[in-house]
């Protein structure tokens, strides 16, 4: 489903929507807040360096915001196809179509099959 393919007064899911990557971002952001207040200070008898949280948390929204939306950009549902059929090869002694070539032994002459 494409942005023209929404209908107006419809809620987005969270993938198209603006909410998800925000709070993402929002979460890192308050994370380094609290971060680089406490580190930064250098301890409990200075004064905690808000100048240095605010700029830490500015940063940490920032790039956690554009992580997210090119992550959600790059995003691609697959194709129809490809959720067909098993696409395993379940037998490990005939990984290409069943024959056996001319240098690996059939499955009978195993060294340890009577074992």
């Amino acid at each position: 489903m494409t942005v023209a393919d929404q209908t107006p007064g419809e809620p987005r899911k969270m993938r198209t929507s603006v909410k998800g990557p925000l709070m993402f971002s929002a979460f890192f952001a308050v994370l380094a807040f609290v971060a680089v207040l406490i580190f930064a200070s250098g301890g409990s008898a200075r004064a905690p360096r808000f100048d240095l949280a605010f700029t830490g948390a500015g940063i940490a929204f920032i790039v956690s915001l554009v992580v997210a939306a090119m992550l959600s950009m790059s995003h691609k549902e697959n194709a129809d196809h490809l959720g067909q059929g098993s696409g395993v090869n379940l037998s490990s002694k005939r990984p290409h179509g069943g024959s056996t070539g001319p240098d690996l032994p059939d499955e009978t002459e195993t060294p340890d099959a009577g074992r």
